[in-house]
């Protein structure tokens, strides 16, 4: 069944439409929390810090990413519709 943003939500189908944002997130925290126990593990403890200090300016310039790209494609649905 094909959701389309013109159609009525429910409930229902406002979960469906939001849940493959939020699994990509879900994946996402899971990866960061992996590749910190894979650097903790087998480079140490300093290089582990040094991920941990980078990541939130990471973080950043993805959640710059995921605006534009949101905003991207808003504007061009807006210009096609």
């Amino acid at each position: 069944m094909e959701i389309r943003l013109s159609d009525h939500f429910t409930y229902t189908r406002l979960v469906r439409f939001t849940m493959p944002g939020v699994i990509m997130m879900i994946f996402t925290s899971v990866y960061g929390v992996v590749d910190g126990i894979f650097v903790s593990d087998f480079v140490g403890k300093t290089p582990f810090a040094t991920v941990n200090l980078i990541m939130p300016f990471l973080m950043m310039f993805g959640a710059l990413g995921f605006m534009v790209g949101t905003g991207g494609s808003a504007l061009v649905s807006k210009t096609m519709g």
